[in-house]
C-alpha cells in the first residue's frame, strides 16, 4: 500500500522482530516508514552469522522459534512469499537422563506420553489437552497487554495452573521424575527460579506450542525471519537505513511518530528529554534479569547422544532432574554459577544441511548466569553435553564464545546479557514497563515503546511491535 497524504512520517529505532513488526503494521496502513538500525545488518536477535569457521552458519541469538511460527502477527503476513520456510523436526524437544534414555516432546500428545512413566501419562494428557484445544482463543489473550479477557473462563482455567510455581505444579501433578524433569526444562526458559509463582505459565505455553507446531526453525537460519519481514516492508514502500546509531531524538522525529525497539535504559538515553519526570522514574525502576553465556560449535559430525532419540529433536534440554534444574536456576538468581547448569542446546544442522559443510554439523547452546557475569562457563557447559553425549569434545573443530558483555556489545538491548528485555516475573509482566492497558505509550503522545520490555515480553513473535502500532493507529484515528 502506498503512503497516504496527510499521514505523519513513522521512524522505527531498531530492526529486531518487534521493530519490523511495528514498521510493517504502520506501512500496511499507508504510513511512510523508515527503520533506523545501528548495526551493519538488520535483525537484532534474529541474525545468522559465520561465528566459527567458513561455511558454518550459526544463529547469533535466537535459534528455535515456536512463538514466531504461532504468532498472530506473523501469521497474518505473507512471509513465505519473501523466502521464509519453516523446518519441523520429528520431535520438538528431547530431554535426556543419566540412564541413557530420554523424554521426547512430540507434536502429538499420545506419542509424547509414551516416553513418560506409565503413572504420569494420564496426568500429562489432562494438563495439556484442554490448553491445546483452546489455544486459538487463549493465544490472543496471553500475547496481549493487561486487559479484561474476552474469554474470562478460559483465562481463569489457565491461571489456576499458570500462576503456580513450576516446581509446585510438577510435584503436585506428576509422580515420577521423567514428567517432572520435562516440565522443569520447559519452565526454565522463563529465567525464573522454579519455585517462583508464575514460572509454571512458561512451561505450559511452551509445552502447548510444542504440541501445536513442534517448535520449528527457519531454513537457512534465524536471519530468514528478518529478511522476510524486511522484504515485505520494502514491498510496502518502507525504508531501512543501517549503520545509523540513534543517540537522541533531536533531528529524528520532527512531528512524526517514533517507535523505539529498545529497553528502558536506552529509551532514557534517547528520549529522556521528551519524557516527564514521573514516566522517567518508571523506566529507571525497571529491572533486568539473569544473563546468558553462549557457545557455538563447528563440529566434525553429529553429537553422539547416548540416548539415540535425541537425534530426532532440534532442541535438547540438558539438566537431568527437576531437582537439579531447580537448584541451578535458583543459584543463578542468588548470584552464583552452577557447577551443573541447565543447558539449552540446538542442533539445527541435523535437519537443515544448509547450516554446515557436507558431513559437518553446528551446535548452539547457552546457560543462564547472573546479570553482567564475566565467568567463563565453557567447561561447565561442555561437561554437561559430554555427560549425555560421551565423545562430544572430540568433534569440536572450533567454538565461538559470548558472555554477558559480549551480548550487550552485540545488541544494546541485552543489558547485562539479559536476552528477554527484563525480568518476566508476575510483578513485571503486569508493569512492563508501566502498569495499565497501554504500556507501549510513553508520556510523549508521539513516542511509543515496542521492544520485549513491553507485553508479552521476550521471544521472537513481533507482538510487542504489533500492539504498539495498533495503539498508535487507534490514537491517530481519533
Amino acid at each position: 500500500m502506498a503512503a497516504s497524504a496527510g499521514k505523519p512520517e513513522v521512524v522505527v529505532i531498531g530492526s529486531g522482530p518487534n521493530g519490523l513488526a511495528a514498521a510493517v503494521t504502520m506501512a500496511r496502513h499507508g504510513f511512510p516508514v523508515t527503520v533506523l538500525e545501528a548495526g551493519a545488518t538488520v535483525g537484532g536477535a534474529t541474525r545468522t552469522l559465520e561465528l566459527t569457521l567458513p561455511g558454518f552458519l550459526h544463529d547469533a541469538c535466537s535459534a528455535i522459534h515456536p512463538l514466531a511460527e504461532a504468532s498472530p502477527c506473523f501469521r497474518a503476513l505473507p512471509l513465505s512469499r519473501f523466502g521464509l520456510t519453516w523446518i519441523y523436526p520429528d520431535a520438538a524437544l528431547a530431554h535426556p537422563f543419566d540412564d541413557g534414555t530420554a523424554v521426547l516432546l512430540h507434536k502429538e500428545i499420545p506419542r509424547t506420553v509414551e516416553t513418560l512413566d506409565a503413572g504420569d501419562r494420564s496426568a500429562y494428557q489432562q494438563l495439556f489437552e484442554p490448553l491445546l484445544e483452546d489455544w486459538e482463543l487463549l493465544a490472543p489473550e496471553l500475547l496481549a497487554p493487561l486487559h479484561f479477557p474476552t474469554h474470562p473462563l478460559l483465562m481463569a482455567g489457565f491461571g489456576i495452573h499458570g500462576l503456580r510455581s513450576a516446581a509446585g505444579l510438577a510435584e503436585n501433578r506428576f509422580q515420577k521424575s521423567r514428567a517432572k524433569a520435562l516440565f522443569a526444562g520447559l519452565s526454565a526458559h522463563s529465567f525464573l527460579p522454579l519455585d517462583r509463582a508464575g514460572s509454571a505459565a512458561f512451561g505450559l505455553i511452551l509445552g502447548v506450542l510444542g504440541h501445536l507446531n513442534g517448535w520449528p526453525f527457519p531454513k537457512g537460519g534465524a536471519q530468514q525471519i528478518t529478511m522476510a519481514l524486511t522484504g515485505y516492508l520494502e514491498s510496502l514502500g518502507g525504508k531501512i537505513v543501517t549503520g545509523e546509531m540513534v543517540r537522541s531524538l533531536d533531528g529524528v522525529s520532527g512531528s512524526g511518530l517514533v517507535f523505539m525497539n529498545v529497553t528502558p535504559r536506552q529509551a532514557l538515553t534517547i528520549a529522556g528529554a521528551r519524557l516527564t519526570p514521573g514516566y522517567r522514574q518508571h523506566l529507571e525502576n525497571y529491572r533486568y534479569g539473569p544473563g546468558v553465556f553462549k557457545l557455538d560449535w563447528a563440529l566434525s559430525g553429529p553429537i553422539p547422544w547416548r540416548a539415540a532419540e535425541c537425534r530426532r529433536a532440534a532442541t535438547v534440554h540438558l539438566g537431568g532432574t527437576l531437582e537439579e534444574i531447580a537448584a541451578g536456576e535458583k543459584e543463578v538468581w542468588q548470584g552464583g554459577h552452577p557447577e551443573h547448569p541447565f543447558v539449552l542446546l540446538a542442533q539445527q544442522s541435523l535437519f537443515d544441511p544448509s547450516r554446515a559443510p557436507e558431513g559437518k554439523q553446528t551446535g548452539w547452546a547457552y546457560c543462564h548466569v547472573p546479570n553482567g557475569s564475566s565467568v567463563d562457563m565453557t567447561e561447565r557447559i561442555e561437561r554437561q553435553v559430554e555427560r549425555f553425549a560421551p565423545g562430544f569434545r572430540e568433534l569440536i573443530l572450533a567454538r565461538s564464545v559470548r558472555d554477558c558483555a559480549g551480548f550487550e556489545r552485540y545488541n544494546a538491548n541485552c543489558v547485562g546479557g539479559d536476552i528477554n528485555g527484563g525480568v518476566q516475573d508476575l510483578r513485571q509482566i503486569l508493569a512492563r514497563p508501566v502498569i495499565g492497558p497501554h504500556p507501549y505509550a510513553t508520556s510523549d503522545s508521539r513516542i511509543f515503546l515496542c521492544s520485549s520490555s513491553t507485553p508479552p515480553g521476550g521471544g521472537v513473535h513481533g507482538m510487542c511491535g504489533y500492539h504498539a502500532a495498533q495503539l498508535a493507529l487507534e490514537r491517530f484515528a481519533r
